[in-house]
């Protein structure tokens, strides 16, 4: 499982944050330059060691104008071969040295991870702990049995959200498909069963802080699945 190394980042994951956020299609211009708070999340492990990945979920703006963005995150020690516009930024890790932070949503290794997450054969790991599962992340398996990507992509980067496409393979009986994940990028408080349209139903909800320090749960990603001919 991943290490959580408690030392510093220059410059902070909120500081490149705040300058790549209003450039993003579902941004919420509040009228301000973005003032961001970290307020919860989750990792995923990289079954090679090599890739960082985060669910990172941010808050912009003081009081009741509050917005609540989640922003998947991937951290390399190098850059990702022709993903120059998915690139944060890049940050000198105390540990680990210089490392190249991707949109991750982007990153083909967090697209599988995610999968492997809808499908219940990944587990969440605690976003400031190393070792250590996080109970509150609750995944919906868009359908019986695990799937394997063969291939995946960015289908769409729009207010809604961004889609994911991923070609699989079940491990059943070897059917191909298509898996469709819309990942909410601004995260709404609800009981996690609502839908979200054409995107299909609820597959993965987890909890995240509010200013007041009360906490809210609602829908991370929403999915549709199509089995192949």
């Amino acid at each position: 499982m991943a290490i959580i190394h408690n030392t510093t980042m220059n410059p902070t994951k909120l500081d490149l944050l705040a300058g790549w956020l209003p450039a993003q299609p579902w941004y919420r211009p509040a009228g301000h330059e973005p003032e961001l708070a970290r307020m919860g999340g989750f990792r995923l492990d990289d079954p090679e060691g090599a890739v960082g990945i985060e669910f990172m979920v941010v808050t912009d703006g003081p009081g009741s104008g509050v917005v609540t963005y989640q922003i998947p995150l991937t951290y390399r020690a190098g850059a990702l071969a022709g993903a120059d516009s998915a690139l944060i930024g890049t940050s000198e890790h105390g540990v680990l040295g210089r490392r190249w932070i991707y949109d991750g949503v982007h990153d083909p290794v967090l697209r599988t991870q995610l999968v492997a997450l809808i499908q219940g054969d990944a587990e969440a790991q605690a976003q400031t702990i190393s070792d250590a599962r996080d109970p509150t992340v609750i995944s919906q398996p868009a359908v019986k049995g695990s799937l394997t990507p063969l291939w995946s992509a960015v289908a769409a980067n729009g207010p809604d959200g961004t889609d994911l496409r991923v070609g699989t393979t079940a491990a059943d009986d070897g059917h191909t498909g298509e898996l469709i994940v819309r990942i909410s990028r601004v995260l709404q408080r609800s009981d996690g069963i609502s839908g979200n349209g054409d995107a299909g139903p609820p597959c993965l909800s987890a909890t995240w802080r509010r200013p007041d320090g009360t906490r809210a749960r609602g829908v991370f990603a929403t999915a549709r699945y199509t089995r192949g001919t």
